[in-house]
């Protein structure tokens, strides 16, 4: 047994020594693998900004708050001196529990050796700078056991403000990438860091310090090129057409004619509730029949290729046309008769259209969709934004071609579109032929720093020849000066474009369904129209009402951002007419007053005076006399009320309040007529009421 037991112990002995140096670094790997690990730490994502550097999306911290209560510098004495300071100090600011409560959750924690105990989470920047003054926390990590962890929530200040557009990512392996968010993930992202933690008993794990291993390396700021006031406008009033007609969604969508510059993007959807929000980006992804939009691009082939004038006739009879089995309707009962090319565009005459492109592209159908082609209408704008959609031109060659698609193609259905692709054709005729791509960002910052820029660019540099342009242009002016569109005229500012009115077609029952007609409304066109600046899209689905034309329904949406741009951009308002140095222009009405405010003010406006009849009072009466004002003295007694008509408030407030007098106000503008009489003795503290008047 001896023996055995000595072979045995020789045997464990052994085996010690070779796991010790024959294995050594093996298991050693495997318990730190057990023990400590990496962890990622999120970088700070950056900023999504609009063109003014106003905040549309951002990373809010919260702190998950834990504390280790085995600490070696937390003794018995320090934690039980100072934990009912800590617990009253706990519940005053989270409100949650008694100072009782958290003393004998952390006193029981103590016992346990807790080392990673989970005080609170969602916890703000505000509420961490409190806890950090707390008794023990204040000692720090080590000495207090006050552990906190950062976590970034990302954030939209204005809500559902182009909330779509700004867009958001999620965290899963299918996780979504929306909108600018998605698009610009990598570059607001930035570097993530790596921390080295610790696996404590309970499968716990808490850093080894508070040094990372690497540090992250915060992502860059997006400055978008979205501006909040109008994207303000486009929402409100696309949401007060969609409630008045009771339509299921919309979109509107504002471009910069020379830039591409979007704007504003709005895309309202109703729920069930009957409340309208942003819950999918329609102008980008939804492709559709457009309708009457259409006509504008069918027309410059046939321009183009010089078959028609805009002053050429065009018989559209009493309003209808039948192709094989297809009738084509105008919305004029009746028709419209024998009119120009130019007047068939302006009352957007279906009969005419589809006449003037089946007579010249029947057997020749492929040179049509050529041109189509050419004028990169069946193209993807290649957004970064993901989701757009597809447009839809077919072939003659295609299976789906029929003896009526030519006809129909011509007025804008078996085609498709999104409205952006649509508004993106729009503004290359407002830019005189050259399109450019729509952009979202105009440059990428870090730190504040400028370190990528997003030029222009251009898809095509002329969609055509600037002949057809002109006549295009003159045809979307024609609308609304004397076409569908004539309830946008105004007389401020020129507007051009197209109404659009659309059956939609139903996946399983074709443009009906129980017995209804489901329609889509639009505008498009651009302001103002003789040096354009600007250019809009609206499109509204489904109105529920029997209202359903494109003018009525889209245009006065149209209409609402055109006036708010047009009266926020003073750049796009025709110069005023400088006036003669030496026409003699009659000088301001001036009120009673105090002379230095008076001279200052004159001074700055350039408006010249006489004070050569006044001596040493600082008071003056004020007269016009021709292009200048003349000034008298105003004379009062200290003991006697004086008369402050024709004052200003300011001023008279100032008399009076000097001579003791409470003085109560009464309207707005200059001091009509005073309670108490000029010249009656005063008495200090008595009221006097002074009516004010703007006549």
């Amino acid at each position: 047994m001896y023996i055995a037991v000595f072979v045995l112990g020789l045997i464990i002995l052994a085996r010690a020594v070779y796991l010790q140096f024959g294995e050594g670094s093996k298991w050693r790997e495997k318990a730190q693998k057990l023990t400590l690990k990496d962890i990622t730490i999120e970088s700070n994502r950056g900023d999504i900004y609009a063109q003014d550097m106003r905040l549309l999306a951002s990373s809010i911290p919260y702190y998950e708050i834990r504390m280790d209560l085995k600490t070696p510098s937390l003794t018995n004495k320090v934690f039980y001196s100072n934990i009912d300071s800590l617990c009253i100090g706990l519940s005053r600011l989270f409100g949650d529990k008694s100072k009782d409560n958290y003393k004998s959750q952390l006193i029981a924690a103590r016992k346990r050796g807790e080392r990673y105990y989970l005080i609170r989470r969602k916890v703000n920047y505000n509420e961490l700078k409190v806890l950090k003054q707390l008794p023990i926390f204040r000692r720090g990590r080590y000495k207090g056991g006050f552990i906190y962890l950062q976590e970034n929530v990302r954030f939209q200040p204005h809500v559902n403000l182009a909330s779509r557009t700004i867009g958001y990512t999620t965290k899963s392996q299918t996780g979504n990438v929306v909108g600018i968010e998605g698009a610009y993930d990598h570059e607001l992202c930035g570097v993530n860091g790596v921390r080295l933690m610790q696996r404590l008993s309970g499968g716990v794990w808490m850093p080894v310090s508070d040094d990372n291993q690497i540090e992250p390396r915060d992502g860059k700021d997006v400055v978008t090129t979205l501006d909040v006031n109008l994207q303000d406008v486009a929402e409100n009033a696309l949401l007060k057409q969609l409630k008045k007609h009771e339509a299921h969604h919309g979109s509107a969508v504002l471009m910069e004619v020379q830039t591409g510059d979007i704007k504003a993007i709005a895309n309202l959807e109703r729920d069930s509730k009957g409340n309208y929000h942003e819950s999918y980006n329609y102008a980008v992804g939804e492709s559709t029949e457009p309708g009457s939009t259409f006509k504008l691009p069918s027309l410059m082939v046939a321009l183009e290729d010089g078959y028609i004038d805009l002053d050429d006739t065009i018989d559209t009879g009493n309003g209808s046309v039948t192709f094989y089995d297809k009738t084509i309707y105008d919305s004029e009962h009746g028709g419209f008769g024998k009119i120009s090319v130019q007047r068939v565009f302006e009352v957007s005459s279906n009969v005419g259209v589809s006449k003037i492109i089946t007579k010249y592209y029947t057997g020749h159908e492929s040179h049509f969709i050529d041109r189509l082609y050419a004028m990169n209408l069946n193209d993807k704008l290649g957004l970064r934004i993901k989701g757009e959609g597809r447009p839809d031109i077919k072939y003659p060659t295609d299976k789906l071609w029929s003896g009526i698609s030519l006809p129909m193609m011509s007025h804008g259905y078996e085609v498709r579109l999104t409205p952006l692709q649509l508004l993106t054709f729009y503004n290359a005729v407002a830019n005189d032929g050259k399109e450019v791509k729509p952009r979202f960002v105009k440059e990428l910052l870090y730190h504040g720093e400028v370190v990528k820029e997003f030029p222009v660019q251009v898809i095509n540099p002329s969609i055509c020849s600037m002949s057809t342009i002109r006549k295009a242009q003159k045809m979307l002016e024609g609308v609304v000066e004397r076409g569908t569109a004539r309830n946008l005229r105004n007389e401020n500012y020129k507007i051009a474009g197209k109404t659009g009115t659309a059956q939609i077609a139903n996946e399983k029952y074709g443009y009906h369904s129980d017995s209804r007609i489901s329609y889509q409304a639009s505008f498009v066109g651009y302001f103002p129209a003789d040096h354009p600046k600007y250019s809009c899209i609206v499109v509204i689905n489904s109105p529920s009402n029997d209202v359903y034309y494109g003018n009525l329904v889209a245009g006065p949406v149209f209409k609402e951002i055109a006036d708010k741009v047009y009266a926020t951009s003073l750049d796009i308002h025709p110069r005023l007419v400088e006036q003669d140095d030496t026409a003699n222009i009659d000088a301001p009405y001036t009120k009673i007053g105090y002379k230095p405010e008076l001279n200052y003010c004159l001074n700055q406006l350039g408006i010249p005076y006489n004070d050569k009849e006044t001596r040493k009072s600082r008071w003056v009466v004020t007269s016009q006399h021709g292009s200048y004002i003349n000034y008298l003295d105003y004379s009062y007694k200290r003991n006697l009320v004086p008369n402050v008509k024709e004052m200003g408030a300011k001023d008279a407030v100032y008399l009076l309040e000097n001579l003791g007098l409470e003085v109560i106000i009464k309207g707005r503008g200059k001091v009509a007529s005073q309670s108490i009489l000029p010249g009656t003795r005063v008495v200090p503290g008595s009221k006097i009421i002074l009516e004010m008047s703007f006549s």
